[in-house]
């Protein structure tokens, strides 16, 4: 139990003493504003300063706005957590530490370097100023973070620490990400695109039959794995959910998802209704149309060909709420047939489906959108 002592300054908690070669650490969870209250942690500061740590390294390493307001809408959730340690380093004569009991007490400062505002503050972070600041204006129930806490080390040291822990590490592949989904309990729209990708990659009568790279890599066995997970269900997600994050945390809490009538998102509906074999579907109807419109070129998985790979299945996503729209328009059923008369008026050849009309990127993607636009829609007149 953590035991804050305000008139003292003084917070003192149960830890454990872990032994390294760069000296000891001890391992603790206090609550974040505690946390934050006796760390040198201001948002403004770091946007604007280098901070010690990185300037005795050379390097610049600003905060990044974009994942500290990602990190904040996540704190929000029934399921949040910081599986990770922050990592923070104290001043010898700031703390006090019973081996005996397993507790460590930090007792604050009168002054501060680093002005009056950092009054208290006595504990310098090397690794997690973005979920710092992602907590900085949280206001639910109270949020345990893990704290690893090195004691009296030098700037070289603590240096040290820093590249190991933010220079070095490797970003999470996003297929891999979503491939995770597969062990969720909970339904969720990043739950549902991923069962799809992964029954259309593993039905023998699916366009997508061991087309889809599940890890974002091949798996070596064939060289006809042409689009990555990533990329399957991130567009698929897009014709489901505004805020797939939020649709996640209602399911958790039991909140009716609220549909939102928008064409845009074609399978709210059938989301919100629990249909996901409906959406799995039509997508692979959708596609067999293409395949059978262009049967060599959907086959080509060759270098420099388009249809087979990632960029035209993005552009082809992009497009399927509007090829829903036109079967309804026309009292067209949603199956191969209906959008294999929608394709007829694609005037493009397959020889057409090559890096040199379709650049790489999504550049690309946007070209087969604009095409799908200009042939069905202007020139047949939905």
């Amino acid at each position: 139990m953590l035991d804050y002592k305000e008139n003292k300054g003084e917070f003192k908690f149960p830890c454990l003493s872990i032994k390294q070669p760069i000296g000891e650490f001890y391992l603790a969870s206090m609550p974040f504003d505690i946390l934050m209250a006796i760390s040198y942690f201001d948002v403004r500061r770091i946007e604007r300063e280098e901070r010690a740590i990185e300037s005795y390294l050379g390097i610049q390493r600003p905060l990044s706005t974009k994942r500290v307001q990602e990190i904040k809408k996540y704190v929000t959730n029934k399921d949040a957590t910081f599986p990770s340690s922050i990592i923070i380093s104290v001043d010898i004569e700031n703390t006090a530490i019973d081996k005996v009991n397993k507790t460590m007490t930090l007792f604050t400062s009168d002054d501060s370097d680093l002005g009056a505002d950092h009054i208290g503050k006595i504990a310098r972070v090397l690794d997690g100023q973005h979920r710092l600041a992602g907590l900085e204006d949280y206001t639910g129930s109270n949020f345990e973070v893990p704290v690893s806490i090195f004691v009296g080390l030098d700037i070289a040291d603590q240096a040290y620490i820093f590249s190991t822990v933010n220079l070095a590490q490797t970003k999470v592949n996003r297929s891999l990400a979503y491939d995770l989904y597969d062990y969720a309990k909970h339904r969720s729209p990043q739950k549902t695109a991923h069962n799809i990708a992964i029954a259309l990659n593993e039905d023998p009568k699916s366009p997508f039959y061991e087309r889809i790279k599940r890890l974002g890599v091949s798996d070596g066995i064939t060289s006809e794995q042409t689009i990555t997970q990533a990329a399957f269900v991130e567009s698929l997600i897009r014709l489901i959910s505004k805020d797939p994050m939020k649709d996640r945390d209602d399911a958790l809490r039991n909140r009716r998802l609220i549909d939102y009538n928008d064409e845009k998102f074609a399978f709210r509906g059938d989301f919100i209704q629990g249909d996901d074999l409906k959406i799995a579907q039509i997508v692979n109807d959708y596609f067999q149309a293409v395949k059978l419109k262009y049967p060599d070129a959907w086959l080509d998985t060759s270098k420099g060909a388009v249809l087979s790979k990632t960029n035209a299945f993005m552009g082809l996503m992009r497009f399927l709420p509007t090829a829903l729209r036109i079967l309804k328009i026309k009292n067209l059923n949603q199956d191969v047939k209906g959008f294999s008369t929608i394709f007829d008026n694609w005037t493009l050849k397959s020889n057409d489906f090559t890096t040199e009309r379709f650049k790489p990127g999504s550049s690309g993607a946007s070209e087969i959108y604009r095409t799908l636009n200009n042939d069905i829609l202007q020139n047949s007149k939905y």
